[in-house]
């Protein structure tokens, strides 16, 4: 019996070292394959891509494949738009970053870095996980390994369109990728790079009705600043009921800011309407000033402001009254001048709408001409002393 025990006793412990070299053997070889939907002009995206994803390279190689499609491209935006369909995004969640992995979708720049990581030990352990199941997926790109270039640390892999009836299925890279730079024979559609620069007909197709509702916009705004100077002294004054309507313009205005300055502070989807594309806007650099403010706060700021310089100027006389309508005519003027610059961006940078943005700016726009009045008298009173003895 003491003899068997032991013959027992050393096949359990021969066993042992078979499972543990067999099953680490296996771990290393599954893979996590997952699909990051991207947009070139997407702060947020640059962030996940540059800081959040590459520890992750470092840490686990070739265990972890992560294809990117960039959404700014015809065939990028209906792969994306088959993803939200096939896991029922609903649209008040939709935006990019969007990463895919497995079954569980994972949206914005906070959701990514914090799940990622367990998720992907979570389908490591369980063997691998396979590429997403996206409609469409497999009959739209190839994938084709690059070998590492001397300006390259880590070997890419480029995503091409493939030809039309072709079941090609995406290909296992034997190198993690978040981004690649296109092959020389790379057609239009899927190419997975952050700096490609688009060209003005194609960042006006990308959002096309939204784009032309903001270039009218930019339009009236800029004729509403030139009309004001080149007519500055045959402007008449306004009726007091017409100003009263600053206060209810600016609640409006402030409630509209308020709303932009939530959606990028705690980088959420905005709510979109039947018009434009308000995540894209507010998810590229332009959506922060200096890389830092939020616009919307900017603009809460400004609205606030422009209540108290009317809440002044009514409740209060004589000279204290006059610079604070001066005021107000300053920071609408600004607000409007600034708003026609964030327009402009909208359709010829960026290449995407915010109807958020277009309410804010139409609204700047109003103030300032009804400050225009007030504004008027302030002047007058203050330098040529009409009122006060000046």
């Amino acid at each position: 019996m003491k003899h068997l025990s032991w013959v027992a006793f050393s096949l359990g412990c021969v066993l042992a070292l078979l499972l543990d070299s067999v099953l680490p053997a296996q771990a290393q070889g599954a893979v996590a394959r997952a699909v990051l939907f991207y947009s070139p002009s997407c702060g947020h995206c640059h962030k996940v891509i540059t800081e959040d994803l590459p520890p992750l390279f470092e840490k686990y190689g070739q265990r972890l494949q992560i294809v990117g499609v960039d959404t700014a491209q015809p065939g990028g935006q209906a792969l994306y738009q088959a993803a939200t369909q096939r896991f029922k995004i609903p649209p008040e969640q939709q935006g990019v970053p969007m990463l895919i992995v497995g079954d569980v979708v994972l949206i914005g720049s906070l959701d990514i870095p914090e799940q990622l990581p367990g998720l992907i030990e979570k389908y490591l352990a369980q063997g691998g996980v396979a590429w997403p199941d996206i409609p469409g997926l497999a009959e739209a790109f190839t994938v084709e390994q690059r070998t590492p270039t001397a300006t390259s640390a880590r070997p890419t892999i480029t995503i091409t369109l493939a030809q039309p009836g072709s079941s090609a299925t995406p290909a296992p890279a034997t190198a993690p990728a978040a981004m690649a730079t296109p092959a020389p024979t790379a057609k239009p559609g899927l190419i997975v790079t952050d700096d490609r620069p688009l060209g003005l007909k194609e960042k006006l197709a990308r959002d096309p009705l939204g784009n032309a509702l903001a270039i009218v916009v930019l339009i009236g705004m800029v004729f509403v600043v030139g009309y004001t100077a080149f007519a500055w002294r045959r402007l008449g004054p306004s009726s007091e009921l017409v100003e009263r309507l600053i206060p209810a313009l600016s609640l409006f205005g402030l409630g509209v800011a308020g709303y932009l300055a939530y959606v990028e502070t705690q980088q959420v989807a905005a709510v979109c309407g039947p018009v434009g594309d308000c995540n894209t806007v507010q998810q590229s650099e332009y959506a922060r000033l200096f890389g830092l403010l939020p616009i919307g706060m900017l603009g809460v700021a400004g609205y606030v402001a422009i209540l108290i310089a009317w809440s002044v100027a009514q409740f209060r006389r004589g000279k204290w009254a006059d610079l604070a309508s001066l005021s107000l005519l300053a920071m609408t003027l600004f607000g409007t001048l600034f708003s026609i610059y964030l327009t402009f961006l909208e359709p010829f940078v960026i290449g995407a709408t915010c109807a958020w943005c277009l309410t804010s700016a139409m609204v700047m726009t109003a103030l300032l001409w009804l400050s225009v009045a007030p504004g008027k008298r302030a002047i007058s009173n203050l330098f040529h002393g009409e009122k006060h003895g000046i």
